[in-house]
């Protein structure tokens, strides 16, 4: 399909915005929206409707903004269903199961990383994801990071180098530290808008990550962190020192690591969505549940001032889910989120923390992540009168239409 001059839709019965500027009135009820080309025109009482080219009746349901998936690494080839297994018999997460993945990713072609890549992508969308960042990280030298790099940049909307993934067998860790810093990341940089590294003990230690993040930083790239995922760690400072757009798992957090990042949004108006931004924490609970890790103290960090956002992690060895419903019942559920909040840190703070929020168009590129006059029209109709059914009803199929850039996919 392609997009048309204009569609209404209308008779939504709540439309759950998301967008900071309507305040108390972010849910909407019995709404309309009007798209034109890629970005919504108008939105407001279905009674009250411009004419359009085409009409969509949402026929009572639900529509809330495409879900935008902050952090994935969906460029990789093989499986880990044994370590899996193993995890479930009782054996702890340890970070080397990547190199089994490094293995199948360098063995693989370009056309079967491609299609496998795309066939992920296509998942995600068909569930409501909108908008994704995924990693390289799987190649682990110059060659197949360059490769993975490029190959994301075709169907990816974001892409993030994750060189500093896994110190790869054999090797010295402070030469490949200076590799990431040097070579590989001068061969990925035409490919990618976002550095990340691997700040856990069995990967990169803090001398090490501040290297890579430094390096990255000089060569212009936004930057993340994989911080405190197996235990209290360096990661959360280290994001905030160097003013990471996010730190992503945060489980096991002390509380000088909670007063760091709330220090981060201390000029941010949460309500409006306005001020200076601090660092996102990323949240993924499949991956909390997958390693039978503490989930991330979501509650915690909200409760504290801090924007947290919701991801699928989508990866072969301990997330292997681009469902980003089921992420968003898990942090009803089991983090303490009211739905409004979990819906907020899967679309909203998602965009945050890619840098693709409210007021933040850059060259043409239209803010995601809100239903918000002039921004993408990517939008997520449920199978349900009601954003409280992804909680309510769990596991259930609530996914009934995708529009991605105005675009219906679904």
């Amino acid at each position: 399909m392609t997009a048309s001059k204009s569609t209404l839709i209308t008779n939504i019965g709540e439309l759950m915005t998301q967008d900071p500027a309507r305040g108390a009135g972010s849910v909407l009820r019995d709404a309309a929206v009007v798209i034109e080309g890629e970005r919504i025109s108008w939105i407001g009482p279905a009674g009250q409707a411009p004419q359009t080219d085409e009409m969509y009746d949402a026929e009572g349901r639900a529509l809330l903004p495409g879900w935008v998936d902050s952090h994935t690494h969906l460029v990789f080839a093989g499986d880990r269903t044994a370590e899996f297994e193993a995890r479930m018999a009782g054996e702890s997460y340890a970070a080397g199961g990547i190199a089994v993945t490094t293995g199948a990713t360098r063995a693989a072609d370009d056309f079967d990383l491609t299609r496998l890549l795309m066939g992920r992508v296509a998942e995600a969308v068909a569930g409501g994801t909108t908008y994704l960042e995924t990693k390289t990280g799987y190649g682990l030298d110059v060659e197949h990071e360059a490769r993975s790099a490029r190959i994301a940049s075709t169907v990816a909307d974001q892409v993030t180098y994750l060189g500093a993934h896994l110190v790869p067998d054999g090797m010295d860790a402070d030469a490949y530290t200076e590799l990431v810093c040097g070579e590989m990341l001068e061969a990925v940089r035409p490919y990618v808008q976002w550095a990340d590294v691997f700040c856990e003990r069995g990967a990169f230690n803090e001398e090490q990550s501040r290297r890579v993040l430094a390096a990255c930083r000089d060569a212009g790239l936004g930057l993340r962190v994989h911080g405190n995922q197996l235990g209290e760690g360096p990661g959360v400072q280290l994001a905030v020192e160097f003013g990471a757009a996010s730190v992503d798992h945060v489980n096991y957090l002390a509380d000088t690591d909670v007063k760091a990042l709330a220090d981060s949004w201390s000029g941010w108006d949460r309500a409006a969505g306005t001020g200076e931004r601090g660092t996102v924490a990323t949240c993924l609970p499949a991956c909390d549940l997958s390693t039978r890790q503490p989930l991330a103290p979501g509650r915690q960090l909200l409760d504290a001032g801090v924007e947290i956002a919701l991801a699928s992690n989508c990866n072969p060895g301990t997330s292997y889910t681009s469902s980003m419903n089921y992420c968003v019942t898990t942090a009803v559920l089991q983090m303490g989120l009211s739905v409004q909040e979990a819906v907020r840190a899967a679309t909203f703070a998602g965009a945050l923390a890619l840098g693709k929020h409210v007021g933040a168009d850059v060259d043409g590129q239209r803010a995601v992540g809100s239903i918000a006059v002039g921004h993408r029209a990517d939008l997520h109709l449920l199978n349900a009168p009601s954003a409280t059914h992804l909680a309510y009803r769990p596991g259930m199929p609530l996914t009934a239409a995708v529009w991605r850039a105005g675009v219906q996919v679904r």
